[in-house]
């Protein structure tokens, strides 16, 4: 059986391989002629990108001796303006030092505005009318005239989407807080969830873990009604195509069935608003202090770095807190503050239109270090052979999470005595967020740990990955898939709870987090007959989608999706010739572009007609190549799709450094890459010779919500596939 394509580690140039212990690497390789046979163009910008990875190792954030890879991890428009709202909210926008800061943040907000008027979640997105009603508030609040042709255009479409009272929940309670809407157009968060018993339907234990983290301070504002009137009364009035939605909610009833769940969560959000405006609020005050406290303590200095370390809660904090009545100068507010602005980037530039700071919703260390890992593993690199890659290791070893945190409430019986650092391993996904370890960046730094291996006379790399691997296994949810954060269960009806428009209110079992977890399973030693291997490759057969190919929860989409559970597949032991591996092969031959590349818009989640289509890019090509690998096995390396896939990571590697607001120069100079042309003269996207560049979004947080564009994705993973295609390949002139 074969369950990976593993590369050969004479797939990476000697030189590369070892560079130095200061991080010296030697001269970087050139590119094969453009009429080199395929076998010497992938060896050549195999070995030209594991240079350019290896420039890219950082030595901050670890102790001494310790390297790790960190890249930009970049959202949409929301962030910059829901920063600037929150800014205003807190009353601290006519700060002195803040003024300047404030401004080029919104900058970015300009920068990023369509020429129709309007801001989008992803680089050719529908206009998405949350994101253009909060950056159309925030210009206007700082201080660009409502005349001014920009915001005129803003205007003219967010009415044509809608209006205001369009708008997601999330967006409505800042709002709210600015005392735009009334707090009874917010839906109802009642602290007293807080409260709930864990046998009670509702229970934060049974919502996703980003949920609990965003909607207790959403809870503590919605007990506490926070309002900051605005200086010189300004409004957003003329985005209102019916005035009466500020003062009620926008969501409808459901007519055509009046006995649903969301007609049930209506009704109970207008009873909680009956009794509110009753005085009947039983355990008010006891649930305020007990979410107080609980929030509190998922802060904590030695824990985290932010309230779940990403960008919603740590902002909603923020605002509970001070309403609470905490100064500034709190340690808790001081910290929450900080935290946050950790997370911005400063992109000086002598053109003031370009010169701006931009936001990031959260940090990527360990993920990102990882898969790069991986992916130099991939090219033959290891702990015993290069001493930057065992320093990394170390750096991820570091990172082992310590904490027995909230997804313990959610195992068997059985398994909750697992001691962490003893029994199990875990990581998160940021550089500190204990009370949050995920599936995902546990079972990608294991196998990545496992197949660097350790140095000389050491266990420690195996030991960490073979712990991870009884924690993955404890992690497993009973219909034999896995989930991000918690073991759990799908609960639908929780969708229709009104607050729940961020499309991810739950955190099931996914095809893409299952067949990784099988490939990490696979490389950890753990064989295709343990009964749950068998299990996951069941969950995996019954959610492949008719077309063939498997829908992407945390990557976009269905080629993402698609790549990572035939990866799983044949971890577990299905053979190519399985039917559902036969229409997998079928759907994927039929996505490839006429360019040879692979490419998919996150429309596709909007529109199944658009699956696996959309411009090539190099993170989404990888995959396709990566998918074709495993279902083609010795075949791949004269099937024609493979060899136009790889030609086109090598005609469109970078031929020279990339800087900022430029287009790419590829090693093909025929060659452009998608967005290019577009969004070279407004993107801030920078990369090295060797390196790939990728315009456009690949990563999806919440599906028809939120997506985000991984700063080293278009790079580990084109390593990934070229080292396997390598391997395939075989030896150098053989």
């Amino acid at each position: 059986m074969t369950t990976l394509v593993s590369a050969q580690p004479h797939a990476v140039p000697a030189a590369v391989r070892a560079g130095s212990d200061d991080g010296r690497a030697a001269p970087i390789p050139p590119a094969a002629p453009l009429d080199a046979p395929l076998d010497r163009r992938v060896r050549a910008a195999l070995g030209r990108a594991v240079h350019a990875l290896r420039r890219k190792l950082r030595s901050d954030h670890g102790g001494p001796g310790r390297l790790h890879w960190c890249a930009e991890l970049e959202g949409d428009s929301i962030l910059s303006s829901e920063y600037l709202l929150m800014k205003f909210i807190l009353g601290q926008e006519g700060e002195p030092d803040e003024r300047a800061r404030l401004q080029r943040i919104a900058n970015q907000l300009r920068l990023c505005q369509r020429g129709d008027g309007t801001w989008g979640q992803y680089p050719g997105s529908p206009p998405d009318v949350s994101a253009c009603v909060k950056a159309y508030l925030s210009l206007k609040l700082m201080g660009d005239p409502v005349g001014a042709p920009h915001l005129a255009r803003a205007r003219e479409r967010i009415r044509e989407l809608g209006g205001a009272e369009a708008c997601n929940t999330f967006s409505t309670f800042y709002l709210a807080c600015l005392g735009l809407v009334s707090w009874d157009a917010c839906p109802a968060i009642p602290p007293q969830i807080v409260l709930l018993p864990r046998w009670f339907p509702f229970h934060l234990d049974k919502v996703a873990a980003w949920t609990r983290t965003m909607i207790l301070p959403l809870a503590l504002c919605s007990a506490t009604r926070p309002v900051r009137a605005l200086p010189g009364g300004v409004t957003i009035d003329e985005l209102f195509l019916d005035p009466g939605f500020k003062s009620r909610m926008n969501k409808p009833w459901d007519r055509e069935r009046p006995v649903s769940w969301t007609n049930f969560f209506l009704l109970a959000d207008r009873l909680l608003k009956a009794c509110r405006r009753a005085g009947f609020t039983p355990l008010r005050r006891t649930s305020i202090r007990r979410a107080e406290a609980w929030l509190l303590e998922r802060m904590g200095e030695p824990t985290t770095e932010g309230l779940g370390a990403i960008f919603p809660p740590m902002v909603y904090i923020q605002v509970a807190l001070r309403r609470l009545g905490y100064p500034r100068t709190h340690p808790a507010l001081r910290k929450a503050e900080s935290d946050l602005d950790a997370f911005m980037i400063d992109e000086r530039h002598p053109d003031p239109r370009l010169d701006h700071v931009r936001i990031q919703p959260c940090f990527s260390p360990v993920w990102d270090s990882s898969i790069a890992l991986y992916a130099a593993t991939e090219a033959g690199l290891s702990a015993a052979g290069d001493e930057r890659i065992a320093r990394v290791c170390d750096w991820l070893r570091d990172r082992e999470v310590l904490v027995a945190g909230d997804h313990t409430r959610n195992l068997r019986a059985a398994d909750r005595g697992l001691r962490p650092g003893v029994d199990t391993a875990m990581w998160a996904f940021e550089y500190r967020n204990d009370w949050y370890p995920d599936v995902d960046d546990t079972c990608m730094t294991a196998k990545a740990l496992f197949r660097a291996g350790d140095r000389p006379g050491e266990a420690l790399n195996r030991d960490a990955a073979r712990r991870a691997v009884r924690w993955i296994m404890a992690m497993q949810n009973d219909d034999g898939g896995w989930a991000a954060f918690d073991r759990t269960a799908h609960r639908q009806w929780m969708e229709a709870i009104p607050f729940a428009d961020h499309n991810a209110m739950q955190d099931p079992s996914c095809p893409d987090i299952t067949g990784r977890v099988l490939e990490s399973l696979a490389v950890c030693g753990v064989r295709p007959g343990d009964p749950r291997v068998r299990a996951a490759a069941a969950y995996l057969l019954a959610h492949q989608e008719p077309e063939g190919c498997w829908i992407g929860r945390w990557g976009v989409n269905y080629i993402y999706g698609t790549w990572q559970a035939v990866t799983g597949l044949r971890s577990a032991g299905v053979g190519p010739e399985h039917p559902a591996l036969r229409r997998a092969l079928a759907w994927v031959r039929s996505t490839q572009n006429d360019d040879g590349g692979f490419g998919e818009s996150a429309d596709s989640y909007l529109d199944r007609a658009r699956m696996g289509r959309g411009a090539s890019t190099a993170s989404q090509t990888a995959w396709g190549l990566m998918t074709l690998l495993h279902l083609l096995g010795p075949g791949a390396a004269t099937d024609p799709a493979v060899g136009r896939a790889a030609g086109w990571l090598c005609d469109h590697q970078l031929a020279r450094d990339k800087g900022p607001f430029e287009a790419a120069a590829c090693v093909n100079p025929g060659c452009r890459d998608a967005g290019t042309a577009e969004f070279a003269s407004i993107d801030h996207v920078r990369d090295l010779e060797g390196a790939w560049s990728e315009h456009l979004f690949t990563g999806t947080g919440f599906p028809k919500v939120f997506y985000l564009r991984y700063h080293l994705y278009r790079h580990s993973f084109p390593i990934m596939a070229l080292a396997r295609l390598a391997g395939v390949l075989g030896p150098a002139g053989a």
